[in-house]
């Protein structure tokens, strides 16, 4: 039973899904939050030229 817990203990495979997990997240929220930036600031612009155009 004391073998079983140290080889559960020590086992590090799960902790590489985590931080690949944890990157994602972060890249995701960052892409997010620029599409969201720029595409207000797009969308201004379309609309600004589309008004401009006789």
């Amino acid at each position: 039973m004391a073998s079983l817990l140290h080889q559960l203990w020590s086992d590090e495979r799960g902790q590489d899904i985590a931080e690949y997990a944890v990157m994602l997240a972060v890249i995701l929220v960052i892409v997010i939050g620029t599409v969201h930036l720029i595409g207000s600031s797009a969308n201004s612009v379309f609309s600004n030229v589309a008004s401009a155009i006789p």
